[in-house]
């Protein structure tokens, strides 16, 4: 396959919730790293840093516009209400699918090691369409956090979902890539898992992920597990046929259970077994009551997919509000 020329236009797709700590530094961090390779002819002066505020409660949107205002470099999108982080990557994919060549989605916390960015954009020039971020290592987590993760993983693989293990949601994504990407019209995301699906071709590159620069994660245990559960739901139907199975294992588990009570009472040996009844009344009430949640399950996600509502709604873009401004000016 031909290298393709260099010099595309890059665009950064950042999301913040909550983020008025980190994103002076994180902003500066980009900024060097944008204009280094501008510097080397990698990408086009053209590339932009694209924030996208999921209804911050703080002042990021505010900080946002004001460095719009300091440098063009900078541009801001900001949702109607808190949509989730899956969402607000959405929404920055989808607003810079047509004016950039490449895309790299980049949460704000300056975790995700930014010089990694070269490696991705080089794996972009030699033909891949996707460059995957992937974590060399998980040292740096606690025991739990490193269990948890990789327990992720592992049930997701298990599940059928395609992924790439230990890789969340920094990648680089090509506009081709995009493209086809924005024909999926799926409510329930788990972008990780749906990217896979698009095709083309993909690659991996390493990084040591860091600490965060300042506050708190948005991301606890509890929106691990949600993500989760969206991520096996939305994607794959093996719960359904664990279901089934369990369903059929009871099932014989029942028959030999008659069997063994019309044999006991045609030999006159029957025994009066409250406990063992009640056992039995209480697995198959708790077998039926967890296959009804796996259903509940489905049907909830097939019922947010049949509403079809919009996935986020942009309220304000600092770049439209710009020339809303220039306007009023003459």
């Amino acid at each position: 396959m031909m290298e393709r020329e260099k010099n595309d236009i890059l665009y950064l797709v950042v999301p913040c919730y909550n983020e008025q700590e980190v994103l002076p530094e994180t902003s500066k961090r980009l900024k060097e790293k944008m204009e280094s390779l501008m510097e080397r002819n990698l990408i086009s002066r053209d590339s932009r840093i694209m924030f996208v505020n999921d209804g911050s409660k703080d002042r990021t949107w505010e900080m946002i516009e004001e460095l719009h205002d300091q440098d063009p470099l900078y541009q801001g999108v900001k949702l109607s209400r808190n949509r989730g982080h899956q969402n607000a990557v959405l929404a920055g994919l989808m607003e810079a699918k047509d004016v950039s060549d490449i895309t790299i989605s980049i949460d704000c916390d300056g975790q995700d090691d930014i010089a990694t960015m070269e490696a991705m954009v080089d794996a972009y020039y030699d033909g891949a369409e996707v460059v995957y971020g992937v974590r060399s290592s998980r040292d740096t987590d606690t025991f739990f956090k490193r269990f948890t993760a990789q327990a992720f993983y592992k049930v997701l693989m298990r599940m059928g979902v395609e992924t790439v293990y230990n890789h969340a949601d920094y990648r680089l994504i090509s506009a081709r890539v995009l493209k086809e990407f924005a024909g999926f019209k799926e409510v329930n995301l788990f972008l990780r898992g749906m990217i896979p699906l698009v095709g083309f071709k993909s690659t991996s590159v390493f990084y040591e992920r860091h600490e965060r620069i300042a506050g708190e994660s948005h991301y606890p245990l509890a929106k691990m597990v949600n993500l989760a559960i969206d991520g096996i739901t939305s994607l794959s139907v093996k719960p359904l046929r664990l279901i089934s199975g369990l369903g059929i294992g009871v099932s014989v588990l029942s028959f030999v259970g008659v069997l063994w009570a019309v044999i006991t009472q045609i030999c006159g040996r029957t025994v009066t077994g409250w406990a063992s009844t009640v056992c039995v009344i209480c697995f198959m009430g708790g077998v039926q009551l967890v296959c009804l949640g796996v259903l509940g399950e489905y049907i909830g996600k097939i019922y947010m997919e049949v509403k079809a509502r919009p996935r986020y709604i942009i309220s304000e873009r600092t770049w439209t509000k710009q020339n809303e401004d220039e306007e009023k000016g003459e």
